[in-house]
């Protein structure tokens, strides 16, 4: 199971945090990734995470901005989201999978969290 929370309103140019707390699974042997969707948009990839080393990922449209890391411990993932901007506006949904490819595609993800819903004014 993946469990997301942290979305929220607000500013352009502020920051949020979110968290993706995993279980049911071993943790250390999938990689977990963040995606969002917009009203009638396409789900989109945003970044992902090898749990078994840390090494993170990201979009390029938020690179830069958005760090991503994760607390074996814990069996959570944080993204950590600064200078948000208008079109940053969507649901977020963490996922997990085992594949090692594609990973900023929906489609390589097997088990999905609820989304949370991160709005940024303008």
């Amino acid at each position: 199971q993946l469990q997301a929370f942290g979305g929220g309103l607000v500013q352009a140019g502020g920051s949020l945090r979110l968290s993706c707390a995993a279980s049911g699974f071993i943790f250390d042997d999938y990689v977990i990734g963040w995606f969002r969707q917009a009203p009638g948009k396409e789900r989109e990839g945003v970044s992902y995470i090898y749990s078994s080393d840390g090494d993170s990922y990201y979009a390029d449209s938020v690179k830069g901005r958005f760090t991503l890391s994760s607390d074996n411990a814990k069996n959570t993932v944080t993204l950590q989201m600064n200078s948000l901007k208008p079109e940053d506006t969507g649901v977020y949904y963490c996922a997990a999978t085992s594949r090692q490819y594609d990973l900023l595609l929906a489609v390589s993800y097997d088990y999905w969290g609820r989304g949370t819903q991160v709005t940024v004014s303008s």
